[in-house]
């Protein structure tokens, strides 16, 4: 995957190297949207999902992660986005969430959407924009 992340980075789809244990103390810790969510099911969405993990190349130690919900066909949700905090301002983010549109880009998606409450302009560095006409979305759940 191409990016401009540090040399010292790397991000992999694959979902083997994903570690599961951090992930889910990183967000049920300390994300907002998914605080308290349970072991359990953080291992369910990882294992239902697209799965991509920055890693610190010289001690192979995960830095940063995201997934991705899809039918590879119309659409995809983008999520659990989230980078360490003793790594963050470096740009591994937005190379990040690039190097997941990137991969998403051979099926040729409909829409890819995500959600966020305070992170609108790192997206939009990425090709992201307000939904077109929001008053068609509804939504089902806890919002």
């Amino acid at each position: 995957m191409t990016t401009d992340l540090p040399d010292a980075y790397e991000i992999s789809d694959d979902s083997a190297r994903i570690d599961a244990e951090l992930v889910h103390r990183w967000l049920s810790q300390d994300a907002y949207w998914a605080r308290d969510r349970s072991r359990e099911k953080q291992d369910r969405a990882i294992a239902g999902s697209l799965n991509f993990g920055v890693y610190d190349r010289a001690s192979g130690r995960q830095v940063g992660y995201a997934r991705v919900v899809t039918d590879k066909a119309d659409f995809a949700w983008l999520c659990d986005v989230y980078i360490s905090p003793e790594v963050r301002g470096k740009g591994i983010g937005t190379a990040l969430v690039t190097a997941v549109r990137d991969h998403l880009a051979c099926y040729d998606l409909r829409r890819v959407l995500l959600a966020t409450a305070d992170a609108h302009e790192i997206y939009a560095k990425i090709g992201f924009v307000p939904l077109e006409a929001p008053e068609r979305w509804m939504a089902l759940g806890r919002q």
